[in-house]
């Protein structure tokens, strides 16, 4: 019977709110963080393109387990329209395909705006990852061929024309539902403003539950993490052992528990919460416990035991979260 290979990294876990930076891909960014962290494990909650920056959450070890809940979360964009081109990638990175001379005034953008705002039918750009009879979209794209992408609903709650640039571009701010391409909304605006428009600049401020003042840069990461040469291990000496060296850069991390604001929470024992750790259900006491729930999550000392469904008073754990 052949042996399981032993983990390469440290059983570090919780949330980095990493601020990425233009030039970096998701992927690429989440190999920077495992690296620096030496981590076991690591995962990014919703993909960011590579001329975009800002909040890219990153799940560390244990907290890969709630990536889908903060995929779910609303997100919020600042970004600038460039008017007068619409590019073969909604953005900087393709050739342009149209031009116009006109440009919108902003009574004009602003009377539109209510109509992209609420649950809307949106077509993904050309350039998406939206798979296409097994294929990737953009492979598709890249190879020369002009595919039809299904529109699909997607749902904006908040859209707004912040201010015009002196370039005449314009700034918006978007909070939006998962599934949201911001650069098919430029290019939707663009057409049905008779001028065509692509985004020159894409920020992601917040995923919640995470803000802006979650927010780590990686300069501040690099700082703080040790040599290669104290990260790794001497002599055989385990990275659990190594704690200390990783002290300051630990600091950056949010709790697992941190992505599951969005559901009830329970507050267990100790005994409890070891039972949950084995898979078993247990009752929940006291006069105030919740008897249904589809979601919670219990907790023990302030710590993620387990998410799991609440039915008559008994929580029966879906996926446990070691101590």
């Amino acid at each position: 019977m052949a042996r399981r290979g032993k983990k390469k990294g440290r059983p570090v876990s919780g949330w980095l709110v990493f601020d990425k930076p233009v030039g970096m891909g998701s992927t690429e960014a989440v190999s920077k963080i495992k690296w620096l962290f030496q981590a076991e494990k690591a995962g990014h909650a919703g993909t960011l393109d590579p001329l975009a920056s800002g909040m890219l959450p990153i799940a560390l070890g244990e907290a890969t387990k709630t990536v889908p809940y903060v995929q779910d979360g609303a997100k919020v964009y600042r970004f600038t329209v460039a008017w007068g081109e619409e590019r073969s990638t909604d953005d900087l990175e393709g050739p342009v395909t149209k031009t116009s001379d006109k440009r919108p005034g902003e009574a004009e953008i602003r009377a539109l705006l209510p109509n992209y705002t609420g649950v809307i039918m949106q077509t993904p750009p050309q350039f998406s990852a939206i798979k296409i009879a097994g294929e990737r979209a953009y492979d598709l794209a890249r190879e020369g061929e002009t595919v039809d992408i299904p529109a699909r609903e997607v749902e904006i709650g908040r859209l707004e024309l912040i201010e015009t640039t002196p370039e005449g571009n314009s700034i918006f701010e978007i909070e939006c539902g998962k599934g949201t391409y911001v650069r098919s909304l430029a290019r939707d605006l663009g057409r049905d403003l008779g001028c065509y428009g692509h985004i020159a600049t894409l920020r992601r401020t917040e995923v919640f539950p995470f803000t802006a003042d979650d927010l780590v840069p990686l300069d501040a990461l690099e700082a703080a993490a040790p040599k290669r040469e104290e990260a790794a291990p001497e002599g055989g000496r385990p990275f659990a052992a190594q704690g200390e060296r990783f002290v300051a850069l630990d600091a950056f991390l949010l709790d697992t528990g941190e992505a599951l604001d969005c559901l009830p929470q329970v507050a267990i024992t100790d005994d409890a919460a070891a039972k949950l750790r084995l898979g078993n259900p247990i009752i929940l006491r006291g006069r105030d416990a919740p008897v249904q729930a589809d979601e919670a999550c219990a907790t023990a000392r302030g710590k993620l035991v387990a998410i799991g469904e609440i039915e008559a008073g008994m929580f029966k754990p879906k996926r446990v979260f070691a101590g």
